[in-house]
């Protein structure tokens, strides 16, 4: 299967590449990104097929649809990643938390957050494919909290990689930026930065498109690819826990194959939304997508009103900091897979120059064939922790934003899968105010009391970050980054 490129080609790039190429270098023409030239179609006799597969066969064969150009030894050595989570035989449990309510839990991998399910397998192929080109690589990554980790977690001291990750100082909970800043492999450099995590992204790809800072690592004989949603190596991962998922409530007895459900998914970047929009257009049965925001609510206002406008909004630090992010890279996928590449162009160059841009009647209507939206507020959020808690499940604040657009966004009484994008250890002081009304609990006290209150033990790995040494500790505004990335190179050279 080849790639093409969202706003259109430029003339001077290849028209298309490989799976390869568009993950080692994800950027392309006009400042777009990679989308598949087309999907394949799976269908009921590919459910039939995995109704009992495990989830390593399963991802194996949507690759295989894919016709992804990789080693299959390599993604044998990716996909073993999955048995390193929680229980091998099963990476992704699925959760009955209401009569037609079930969570897909995402965080039972190393870092505890839904971007392991992704980034693990993605690390091995990416490393594998720079080593089989004897090349150098530096990986950015721009984190809201998880990818970070997950990413640091899935490169550390992998041949031909380096990785710079670039996090909103303050903008993280306490776990998740201790995850970060303790790492200590020599091929890991965290950066904090003045700034959110808008900023964060917006710095990545500006040094993804620079001429000049991409000329400076050739010099080095460094290539540059990321680690982002904006990368497809990551997506491809994601869209196979939406038919995982979906399997598992057949295999439950949930549902009967062939029967329509909602997948209700907490946005920030929109990634975790995108696959599953790709597994409906590639024959999942569903009906629509669900998209839960917290009150950075840009995405609502564009699946309601079709305007995303950013005149007049301002980032807002909420309990869900994963999510606090106002420019979603993946709705251009979106947008090129509805409207075609010359409308995304145009829009993206819109939004870029005049921070907005509104669809038409039409266009609106096509977007809500397929999503439907709302925001939670920060204290609905927690009411909706206690409650569920309250009825024997534990969850964290992005999880619980799901519960607000079950209640207001379904237009039919359909199971809904909701997405647990995170364990509840990534942000403890947040849940422990919703349990018991405490504020400004530290993150080791809170964890303390969570796991006394649900009787429940504090995974080890979390436990230990508190007892790390920061090895990490570099703070910098904006205009600096470049130059701390480049120092980091020269003192680890390949």
């Amino acid at each position: 299967m080849q790639f093409i490129e969202s706003r259109g080609n430029d003339g001077i790039r290849p028209s298309a590449v490989s799976f390869s190429s568009a993950i080692l270098e994800p950027l392309c023409s006009f400042g777009g990104i990679y989308v598949p030239e087309q999907l394949p179609d799976l269908g009921d006799d590919f459910l039939q097929q995995h109704k009992d597969s495990s989830y390593q066969i399963l991802a194996r064969a949507v690759l295989a649809a894919f016709q992804v150009d990789i080693d299959e030894d390599v993604i044998t050595a990716a996909l073993d990643r999955y048995t390193l989570f929680d229980d091998p035989e099963n990476p992704v449990p699925v959760v009955k938390v209401r009569d037609d309510l079930y969570v897909s839990e995402l965080y039972h991998g190393a870092t505890r957050a839904f971007k392991d399910m992704a980034l693990q397998p993605f690390g091995v192929v990416l490393s594998s494919l720079a080593q089989q080109r004897d090349e150098e690589y530096l990986i950015l990554t721009a984190t809201s909290g998880d990818t970070g980790p997950a990413a640091l977690e899935t490169f550390k001291n992998r041949a031909n990689v380096k990785v710079a990750c670039l996090y909103p100082d303050g903008g993280t909970s306490d776990v998740q930026r201790l995850q970060m800043v303790t790492e200590s492999a020599d091929n890991l450099k965290v950066i904090g930065i003045h700034g959110n995590f808008d900023d964060a992204q917006h710095a990545l790809k500006s040094l993804l498109s620079s001429a000049a800072f991409k000329a400076t690592l050739r010099e080095k004989d460094i290539h540059l690819s990321a680690a982002n949603s904006v990368n497809f190596g990551r997506i491809i991962f994601q869209l196979i826990y939406h038919i995982h998922s979906y399997l598992e409530l057949v295999r439950q007895g949930e549902i009967s194959l062939g029967e329509m459900i909602y997948l209700d998914v907490p946005s920030g970047n929109f990634g975790n939304a995108l696959g599953g929009f790709y597994a409906m257009q590639m024959g999942l049965p569903v009906e629509k997508i669900l998209i839960a925001s917290n009150q950075n609510n840009i995405l609502t206002q564009l699946i309601k009103t079709g305007h995303y406008d950013l005149r007049h909004s301002s980032l807002i630090a909420t309990t869900s900091p994963a999510m606090d992010i106002l420019i979603s890279s993946n709705i251009e996928r979106i947008l090129f897979a509805l409207f075609g590449a010359r409308r995304a162009k145009a829009l993206m160059l819109q939004l870029s120059n005049e921070r907005h841009y509104a669809l038409t009647a039409t266009e609106l209507q096509e977007l809500q064939r397929y999503f439907a939206a709302d925001f939670c507020t920060d204290e609905e959020g927690k009411d909706y922790i206690k409650q569920v808690f309250a009825t024997g499940y534990l969850m964290d604040p992005h999880t619980a934003t799901c519960f607000k657009a079950y209640e207001t966004a379904r237009e039919k009484p359909l199971k809904t899968i909701a997405y647990s994008t995170a364990e509840w250890t990534k942000f403890s002081p947040t849940i422990a105010s919703a349990l018991t009304g405490e504020q400004g609990a530290r993150d080791s006290d809170a964890l303390a009391a969570i796991a006394r209150a649900a009787d429940i033990a504090i995974p080890e790995s979390i436990q230990a970050l508190f007892d790390k040494p920061i090895t990490q500790d570099v703070v910098v505004d904006k205009e600096n980054i470049e130059a701390e990335i480049l120092a980091f190179l020269a003192h680890h050279p390949a």
